[in-house]
């Protein structure tokens, strides 16, 4: 499979590996008609302040392989934006980039290289953290399209390719353009894509199209629309001519040309289910009728223009209705856009994540899609700008609350701040960062699944036993642990083998593999005891 290459690929490509576990600081919660209480909500809904590689490596301990839908909005990169790449990827070729806006084509010859050196170490952690059904859907230009797609490839697998949607951003053409752009992209790739295309869902009919939908016979199954019962002649069978026979008593065979598309006792059978219609005479060329309270929805494909999905200037306007917000975006996404997203790639108990999150148009279009259908999707928000809080958290509290002549959605949320690291400048564990933090990560790194099970006080250092395995972490703060001969009670729970975290361990090598327990040492460092 061809592959891309750019200035600082072989740096970048296992940056996320590099990249430090941080741990994420509540700063208050949300709840929507409960102003006054900034307390921890709970709902699951996020809204995460601070740099989103970082970010989106501390939610890997809880949140990896369970994204059922992720979008996500990045720069462009079309030299207006203003974004600055400013990765610590420890490499002189890279750091010379620090904290210099990314220019202009003519003016910045590498502007390429810093979008693709951005994006890959985030497209890698994103791709973790996508269930094994999951989907993601990257809006994009042609600036990066390309680019973007042979990047795709790499991560998600060629074969993962879902599709290329073309969204219809305009309502009319850019006059000072020569060939004005009318549509910008979406890719979407799957982490499986077998699995992905089994739930996805098919797109509720449109108002438009169920106009077409009558009932002149008052059939009590509903109202219903007819289609063609006839076919081409060039493979048909001998049993596909044959006279039907009408209401009135006459046998109707088909045109000449044509034959009929079903078998005689295909037909016959729905004659008598009252599912084929012969017109107001009864005497008119049998259709069938397809009833609309039993078709599933429609297809979705490719090209959504914007009477279905909106466009940029009524994001504009949206926006501006929610927060009084001119201008501070400028390619803005309308809410419509991510709530057809959302139908096709996610049900109702779905985690979302955005990460670059902006004005917070994901959030908007979960609170309403859960508003609209009773669900309890959850949104997981990533914003480093110092907007986060003042507009990205802002506008999900007026959805929430209710804004104009909108009525509010309900629901909670709870905003966070990137903290500390989970280890230390020399590699040892940063204790500052609480136990609870320490044993989720211990846990998450042996079995790459969300410690849930609450500590009890008879069994305090087991963590949890998953697929046969007890694992043990027996960690005092501040003081040195040692597991010892007299230290096995501290397995409280039988397995089939055990992993015990502590700082040292006494026990002879062959005693623990004749009893199936592994020691691993705790990394902090103990001459401070």
């Amino acid at each position: 499979m061809p592959t891309l290459n750019w200035i600082g690929k072989e740096k970048v490509v296992n940056h996320h590996l590099e990249v430090p576990y941080r741990v994420l600081e509540h700063r208050y919660g949300h709840r929507a008609g409960n102003t006054d209480d900034t307390s921890f909500a709970g709902s699951g809904n996020m809204i995460i302040h601070g740099d989103n590689l970082e970010a989106l490596k501390a939610l890997l301990p809880e949140y990896e392989g369970r994204v059922k839908c992720i979008y996500i909005d990045p720069p462009y990169n079309t030299g207006n934006e203003g974004w600055v790449y400013n990765d610590n990827v420890n490499h002189p070729k890279l750091r010379k980039w620090l904290g210099d806006v990314v220019g202009k084509q003519d003016e910045d010859f590498t502007r390429h290289d810093k979008w693709l050196c951005m994006m890959y170490p985030r497209l890698r952690l994103l791709q973790r953290l996508l269930a094994d059904d999951g989907a993601i859907f990257i809006s994009i230009d042609d600036n990066e399209q390309a680019h973007l797609k042979m990047v795709c490839d790499e991560i998600f697998g060629a074969r993962n390719f879902i599709g290329n949607i073309m969204w219809q951003k305009r309502t009319s053409p850019d006059a000072r353009l020569f060939l004005g752009p009318a549509h910008d992209f979406v890719l979407v790739y799957a982490k499986n894509e077998e699995n992905a295309r089994k739930t996805f869902h098919k797109l509720p009919y449109s108002s438009e199209r169920t106009k077409s939908y009558k009932n002149p016979d008052n059939d009590p199954r509903g109202d219903w629309a007819s289609v063609d019962l006839t076919g081409q002649t060039g493979h048909a069978t001998e049993n596909q001519y044959y006279g039907v026979p009408s209401p009135n008593g006459d046998l109707i065979y088909p045109p000449k040309g044509r034959c009929w598309a079903l078998a005689e006792n295909t037909f016959l059978e729905l004659i008598a289910d009252n599912r084929i219609w012969f017109g107001t005479d009864g005497n008119s060329r049998p259709r069938q009728k397809k009833f609309l309270s039993e078709m599933e929805g429609v297809m979705p494909w490719t090209w959504w223009t914007n009477n279905e999905v909106g466009h940029n200037q009524e994001a504009t306007k949206e926006l501006a209705q929610i927060l009084d917000v001119h201008g501070a975006f400028e390619t803005p996404k309308p809410t419509r856009l991510i709530e057809r997203i959302l139908q096709i790639a996610s049900d109702k108990n779905s985690i979302i994540l955005d990460s670059f999150a902006g004005s917070g148009t994901t959030a908007h279009a979960v609170l309403n899609l859960n508003k609209r259908d009773g669900g309890n999707r959850k949104f997981i928000l990533v914003e480093m700008e110092d907007y986060a809080d003042s507009i990205t958290a802002e506008r999900v509290r007026r959805v929430m609350n209710g804004y104009a002549d909108t009525e509010g959605t309900g629901g909670s949320f709870d905003f966070y701040e990137l903290g500390e690291t989970l280890f230390n400048a020399d590699g040892t564990l940063n204790e500052a960062v609480g136990e609870d933090r320490i044993r989720q990560y211990v846990y998450y790194t042996e079995t790459k699944r969300h410690l849930s099970r609450q500590r009890e006080s008879r069994n305090r250092y087991l963590l949890d036993t998953c697929n046969g395995v007890g694992y043990y972490l027996f960690y005092e703060p501040g003081r040195e642990t040692a597991f010892t001969y007299d230290r096995l009670g501290i397995i409280g729970e039988k397995a089939e083998s055990y992993v015990v975290y502590a700082d040292t361990c006494t026990i002879d090598k062959d005693y623990l593999s004749g009893k199936n327990i592994i020691f691993r040492k705790i990394p902090r460092d103990i001459q401070k005891f």
